[in-house]
């Protein structure tokens, strides 16, 4: 099935032509102007599904807080899940304080700079691994995500017959990324690749006509994409009560209990008993996408004496103040509100030459 095993000069080919449209056009991302293997790592982490465009304003936020391994070691789970906020998939957060605690515990100096090794490490899988291997300590290891995926099958005509094993074609596929890998630049081909199918080798309308591989190309951008799943759709409604204080407003946050396997530990806004909001104490209706989820939250101002009766029961609330709020490990849901309702500061986001992720 892999059709570039004997074609040397066509490897070459396409390396060259990779690496030369990657150094024209790669995006001006934070994370490529560092080799320090613990900032690629965070930067690896927070982009598993998550859009580039998050990612830029947190991973700069993250990293000014926690400079080095050694300072994610020592830190609290709170202090990381709320500079995580709004990223989503917390479990990523806490496998690397975990994996950051057992390196300082095991008196490491660093991160392992073979891909084996970084596998044996909480939260890093192999996908993950590669990268952080190929771009920190260059290894030559290829990174197959689902952009590399798309390009690969695209230049190779290559699709998932009927009745076809979707494991054997992946393996394809991955011999296919090892063989077109450049040895000598290795993190370099890697981030090209990705990016390539980020920026051009779109799921749906590819731009073919600026393509460097295009030449060499099967499909031309004629390749059968699988469908998206369609998005499920689910009702919900929560409380913003706010009290005024001699030091200034606060807000009552309802803390996830512990026990919940999605995002326990988290604040909240506390939840209301019914779903239906009248349209005079509508305060604002948020739509909040979780993987395959719409969430359309109703959003009701409630006054303290209230509370009782039309909030559920939950776990451990608090009136904190608006600045203290705002450094809490909050649901990206509850950040959203408080933002939209102007009680927290939009920070502006550093601008992207591309905003495809």
């Amino acid at each position: 099935m892999v059709g570039l095993v004997r074609d040397a000069e066509k490897i070459a080919r396409l390396r060259r032509q990779l690496l030369a449209w990657y150094a024209c056009n790669r995006r001006d991302l934070p994370w490529r102007r560092s080799r320090d293997p613990y900032a690629i790592w965070v930067s690896e982490i927070m982009l598993q599904q998550t859009r580039v465009a998050v990612v830029v304003e947190r991973y700069q936020t993250f990293l000014a807080r926690f400079p080095t391994l050694l300072s994610l070691a020592a830190a609290s789970e709170q202090d990381v899940l709320a500079l995580w906020s709004g990223l989503g998939y917390y479990r990523r957060a806490r496998m690397m304080l975990k994996a950051a605690r057992f390196i300082a515990e095991q008196r490491l100096t660093g991160l392992p700079a073979s891909s084996a090794a970084l596998r044996k490490l909480p939260g890093i899988g192999v996908y993950t691994a590669a990268a952080i291997a190929s771009i920190a300590f260059g290894e030559a290891v290829a990174v197959v995500d689902g952009n590399v995926e798309r390009v690969l099958c695209r230049l190779e005509g290559w699709e998932f017959a009927e009745g076809a094993s979707e494991s054997a074609l992946k393996r394809e596929i991955h011999l296919l990324a090892a063989q077109l890998l450049d040895p000598a630049q290795p993190g370099d081909f890697n981030q090209a690749t990705m990016e390539l199918g980020a920026t051009v080798c779109l799921p749906r309308n590819p731009r073919c006509l600026v393509c460097p591989l295009a030449a060499d190309c099967r499909t031309k951008g004629e390749h059968a994409t699988a469908p998206r799943a369609p998005m499920l759709s689910r009702e919900g409604a929560h409380a913003l009560s706010i009290r005024t204080r001699r030091a200034g407003q606060q807000v009552l946050l309802e803390q996830r209990p512990s026990s919940l396997t999605v995002m326990p530990g988290l604040w909240q806004l506390p939840e209301l008993k019914q779903t239906e909001v009248p349209g005079h104490l509508l305060r604002m209706t948020v739509r909040h996408a979780i993987m395959q989820v719409n969430y359309y939250v109703r959003i009701r101002n409630v006054y303290e004496d209230e509370l009782k009766s039309l909030t559920v029961a939950g776990g451990a609330r608090r009136w904190v103040s608006l600045a203290e709020a705002a450094a809490m490990a909050l649901t990206g849901l509850t950040r959203k509100v408080l933002t939209r309702a102007h009680l927290f500061e939009v920070r502006p986001r550093e601008p992207l030459n591309e905003s495809q992720s």
